[in-house]
């Protein structure tokens, strides 16, 4: 087989992809509000005294508009079939898992839900013969 042809894609396959960049839209979409809302409000945000990780709301707020926009943008990349997208992507998504870890003490059950979904988002595009 040289290198330009390839084995069809199934459909499950195009569905896990056309499934992750829908979720990694919808999660950067969720995390672009949590910023705007970090920086518009600090007082929305609320963290007991005593945590570990205590990082101003306003940092919060550009990690999440940062975070946000680089997982929509990356998500329309890979409704184009970019192969370097479902790298990008499988990264992105770890790194929003990371972040809302750490973003738990300030609004856990948001925090929660993004970190299932970027754990979905991977599991999506790391299904064999999804990347390839």
């Amino acid at each position: 087989m040289s290198e330009y042809e390839r084995e069809p894609v199934s459909g499950w396959v195009a569905g896990g992809v056309m499934f992750a960049a829908v979720m990694l839209i919808l999660i950067g979409s969720f995390e672009v509000i949590a910023g705007l809302t970090a920086l518009f409000d600090d007082s929305f945000f609320v963290v007991g005294e005593n945590y570990t990780f205590e990082i101003d709301t306003t940092a919060w707020g550009w990690i999440h508009l940062l975070l946000g926009g680089l997982l929509v943008l990356t998500g329309a990349a890979l409704f184009s079939g970019a192969v370097w997208a479902g790298t990008v992507a499988i990264v992105i998504a770890a790194l929003s898992a990371v972040a809302n870890f750490f973003f738990i003490p300030y609004y856990p059950f948001w925090a929660i839900l993004e970190i299932a979904l970027a754990c979905w988002v991977i599991w999506a595009l790391t299904r064999q013969g999804v990347l390839r």
